[in-house]
């Protein structure tokens, strides 16, 4: 990798620098952190086990454990049922509302974090995908079966940790709606058969749900495209704030973030005569609709 590569944090603030320690897990955010102890202090107080404040909020021992470090987002339900088992003096509540994840890596691989930071301050975003549906088109029940089928098999607490990131990575779409996204994907992707109908139907429900705001544009190449330029495998192309354009690649257990200029010129003139020979939205939306269909 070439470059300099500027790296904001939604808030103005440097991020880590390139070469800095990739495969370091991140420590939460204080406030994080914080919510996560005061919530603790108050269940102890009220003299309930951990595992029978679990019982009471519906949430898994792990789940409730990882709030409490600092290593989850709490959800708006679990608030919610915390303030009114824990006094109802509005405290979690009001206060839940300041909570960030901070940098925002909890739950990533290691070698994806750097192009994480990148994509949440990015001014464009463009997927190719072929071997799955793109993260932040996934459902839940998707995502759920691509993270239990990896290997070596993550434990319960770690993938409640990968559902949340990825579920909140997905907000995206919806929070920047001036960004474009721009989403190329395979037609066997959505062809891959996984779970019963109703999650086969799930996923459809979801990639339409989320591929249907303006700012978002999903094409699917067609089985009888043939073979075509980017066939090297997935790809992420975005653009920073100052202009400068940036790719990314993925394999088995790594990742490469690409910052020399003539490399991403080249991936990103097969990115778009890629996209000339997919579908167009309209015409993908219907694929997608015939597929759901024929479950």
């Amino acid at each position: 990798m070439t470059g300099g590569i500027d790296i904001m944090a939604e808030g103005g603030c440097d991020e880590e620098p390139a070469g800095g320690e990739p495969d370091r897990e991140p420590d939460p955010s204080d406030c994080l952190r914080t919510w996560g102890a005061v919530q603790q202090a108050l269940r102890e107080h009220a003299g309930y086990s951990r595992a029978e404040f679990a019982d009471l909020v519906c949430f898994s021992k792990h789940t409730v454990e990882s709030v409490e470090l600092g290593r989850r987002m709490p959800d708006e339900s679990y608030v919610v049922r915390s303030e009114e088992l824990l006094g109802n003096t509005g405290a979690l509540r009001k206060s839940s509302k300041y909570v960030t994840r901070g940098r925002g890596d909890v739950g990533l691989a290691a070698w994806f974090r750097q192009w994480a930071r990148l994509e949440r301050v990015a001014e464009s975003l463009c997927t190719y995908e072929c071997r799955l549906v793109p993260g932040l088109l996934q459902s839940e029940g998707y995502a759920r079966a691509v993270f239990e089928g990896t290997v070596p098999v993550a434990p319960d607490d770690q993938l409640d940790e990968f559902m949340a990131r990825r579920m909140e990575r997905q907000r995206m779409l919806f929070e920047r709606p001036t960004i474009p996204f721009s989403f190329i994907v395979e037609e066997h992707v959505f062809r891959r058969r996984f779970g019963d109908a109703d999650q086969m139907r799930g996923m459809f429900d979801r990639v339409l749900e989320l591929s249907a705001p303006r700012n978002v544009t999903l094409q699917i190449v067609p089985l009888e495209a043939g073979l075509h330029a980017c066939l090297d495998g997935a790809l992420q192309l975005l653009e920073t704030p100052k202009g400068q354009r940036l790719a990314y690649s993925e394999g088995q257990q790594n990742g490469r973030l690409i910052s020399d200029p003539k490399e991403v010129s080249f991936l990103y003139q097969r990115y778009d005569t890629l996209r000339s020979q997919a579908l167009n939205s309209k015409d993908s939306r219907g694929l997608l609709e015939r597929l759901r269909g024929e479950l």
